[in-house]
């Protein structure tokens, strides 16, 4: 070794050592037979190959574990909160179509304050004349409407006036039988 100017002894180049062409010779600050560092790999003294430690650690292992018991603990809670979102979906559909029948509703009632309306229905469905006026109604057996069936696919009778089934009635006593 050499000195320098500041009096202290030179160091060889960093990457170079004395010793660096010799096979075997192990890397400066190791003990001949240390073990290398986790993460390095250690090189074969005859072979020159390096040896790979395996990636599945009792660590991985342990860290598999808990992810999986994370996974199957967040299962039940997530099935429930999309059930729970496919219900309220389900309710607000079944709010829009209850508003959507109150403001129907509500719309009849306010034709109901109009008395033209009224005066309309009650010479429709009742048969009723303003004074002055000569109502004629026939009697007889007319048409029957034939009948049409509802949404569940039953035929049902038409509508018929309150009174023609009241008439009904009578006409069954007066005979003995009353039909339904």
């Amino acid at each position: 070794m050499t000195a320098t100017s500041s009096g202290s002894a030179a160091r060889p180049r960093r990457g170079t050592t004395r010793d660096s062409g010799r096979r075997g010779a192990t890397p400066r600050g190791r003990r001949p037979g240390a073990r290398p560092v986790r993460g390095t790999a250690a090189v074969g003294p005859r072979t020159g190959s390096v040896a790979r430690r395996s990636t599945f650690t009792p660590r991985a292992a342990i860290l598999a574990l808990v992810l999986a018991a994370v996974a199957v603990s967040l299962l039940v809670p997530t099935r429930q909160y999309l059930a729970q979102r496919a219900e309220i979906a389900a309710l607000q559909a079944g709010v829009a179509d209850e508003r959507g029948r109150v403001s129907a509703l509500q719309a009849e009632r306010e034709r109901w304050k109009d008395p033209a309306y009224v005066q309309q229905q009650a010479r429709e469905r009742l048969y009723f004349v303003m004074p002055g006026e000569t109502a004629y109604l026939v009697l007889g057996e007319p048409k029957a409407p034939e009948s049409s069936p509802d949404a569940s696919g039953v035929a049902k009778p038409a509508e018929r006036p309150w009174y023609a089934g009241l008439w009904d009635s009578v006409r069954a006593a007066d005979a003995g039988t009353l039909a339904p």
